[in-house]
C-alpha cells in the first residue's frame, strides 16, 4: 500500500472518530411501529387522566357535602348547648330559691302559716317548686345529652371532611403527575410523527371513506350520524370538541347529540348498557378496546367503526376488528 493511500484512511479514520455520533438507536429501525407503540401508550395515559379527572371531581362532591353537613351539625351542636344552658340558668334559680327558703316541707308551712289559706297557698307553692324542679331537671337531663350527641355528630362529621380533604389532595397531586406523563408521552408520539415516511404520514392524515352512510332510526342512528359527521376532525388528547376530539369524547357528545348522557371515559362506557356480542354488533353501539378499555369506537355496520383514533389521524372509518383487540360491546339502545 501506498504512503498517500494510508494517509488517506488515516484521514478518514481520524474524520469519522472526530464526527459526533449519530446514534442509529435514536432512529427507530421501523419508524411506523414506534409510532403507533407510543400512541398506545398515549391513549391509556390520556384514560388514566381522564379517570383520575373524574375522580377528583367526585371526591371534591364528597367534601362539599361534608362541610355541608359539617356546618349543619355544628350548628345543631350550638342550639343544643344554648338550650342546655337555658335549663341549666332554671335549675340553677330553683335552687337558689330552695336555699333561701322558698321550699318547705308540710311542718314548716304549719307552723309560719298565718291562717289556713296561707298553709295551703304555702303548700300550693311547695308543690308547684318541686313539680318546676323536677321538670326543670328532666329537660336539662335531656338538653346535656342532646348537646352530647350534637357534638359527636359534628366530630364525625368534620372527621370525614378532613378525609375528604386529605383524599382530594391526594388525587389531585396523581392526577398533576398523570398528566405531566401524559405530556411527556404526547411530545414523544408528535417527535415519532415528524419520522415516519412521507407515504405513511400521508396515509395516516387521510380521511378515509367520508361518503353518505346510511344510519339507523332512533337514538342510535342520532348518536352515530353526529359521529359520522366529525369524519376529517383532528384528534386531540382530552378533548370533546367541537372540532378535535379523542375517542371517549367523541361517543360521549355524539350521544349527548341524540339525548342521552353516557360517561366521559372509555371505562366509565364499558359498563353501561347492555353487553352484545361481536356476531350482533350494529350501527351506534359502542366497542371499547384492549384489556385496559382505553379506547372505544362506534359501529357503523357488523364491519366498520367510526372513531376518534390517535394523534395524527383524523376522525375515520375503520374495520372494527382492525383497530385492536376488543375488550367490550356495549348496545345503549334496544
Amino acid at each position: 500500500m501506498s504512503r498517500k493511500l494510508t494517509r488517506f484512511f488515516l484521514v478518514v479514520v481520524v474524520l469519522l472518530s472526530a464526527m459526533p455520533a449519530v446514534s442509529l438507536a435514536a432512529q427507530p429501525a421501523d419508524p411506523a411501529r414506534a409510532y403507533a407503540d407510543l400512541t398506545a401508550q398515549a391513549t391509556k395515559l390520556n384514560e388514566e387522566v381522564l379517570r383520575a379527572q373524574e375522580d377528583l371531581v367526585q371526591r371534591r362532591a364528597e367534601l362539599d357535602r361534608a362541610s355541608a353537613t359539617v356546618a349543619a351539625a355544628q350548628e345543631v351542636e350550638k342550639q343544643a348547648k344554648a338550650e342546655e344552658n337555658d335549663f341549666r340558668g332554671q335549675v340553677d334559680l330553683i335552687t337558689q330559691a330552695s336555699f333561701e327558703g322558698a321550699r318547705f316541707n308540710q311542718l314548716s308551712a304549719l307552723l309560719v302559716a298565718d291562717s289556713q289559706q296561707d298553709f295551703l297557698n304555702r303548700l300550693e307553692m311547695m308543690r308547684i317548686l318541686a313539680t318546676d324542679r323536677a321538670e326543670s331537671l328532666a329537660r336539662l337531663s335531656g338538653a346535656v345529652e342532646k348537646a352530647r350527641q350534637a357534638h359527636q355528630v359534628a366530630e364525625t362529621a368534620r372527621d370525614r371532611a378532613a378525609e375528604a380533604a386529605s383524599a382530594a389532595e391526594r388525587l389531585k397531586a396523581d392526577l398533576d403527575e398523570r398528566n405531566r406523563a401524559l405530556q411527556g408521552q404526547i411530545s414523544e408520539v408528535r417527535t415519532a410523527l415528524t419520522r415516519l415516511p412521507a407515504p405513511v404520514a400521508a396515509q395516516l392524515k387521510d380521511p378515509g371513506d367520508t361518503s353518505k352512510v346510511e344510519v339507523p332510526q332512533g337514538v342510535a342512528g342520532l348518536a352515530l350520524a353526529f359521529a359520522l359527521a366529525r369524519r376529517g376532525d383532528e384528534y386531540s388528547y382530552g378533548a370533546t370538541g367541537p372540532t378535535s376530539w379523542d375517542c371517549a369524547g367523541l361517543t360521549m357528545k355524539a350521544y349527548a347529540a341524540a339525548g342521552v348522557a353516557i360517561p366521559r371515559t372509555s371505562g366509565g362506557q364499558a359498563v353501561i348498557g347492555r353487553p352484545v356480542g361481536r356476531g350482533e354488533v350494529r350501527g351506534g353501539d359502542l366497542i371499547i378496546y384492549y384489556g385496559s378499555r382505553s379506547h372505544v369506537a362506534m359501529a357503523v355496520d357488523n364491519t366498520r367503526a367510526v372513531h376518534a383514533s390517535t394523534e395524527g389521524q383524523p376522525v375515520k372509518i375503520a374495520p372494527i376488528d382492525a383497530i385492536g383487540p376488543i375488550s367490550v360491546i356495549r348496545r345503549i339502545e334496544g
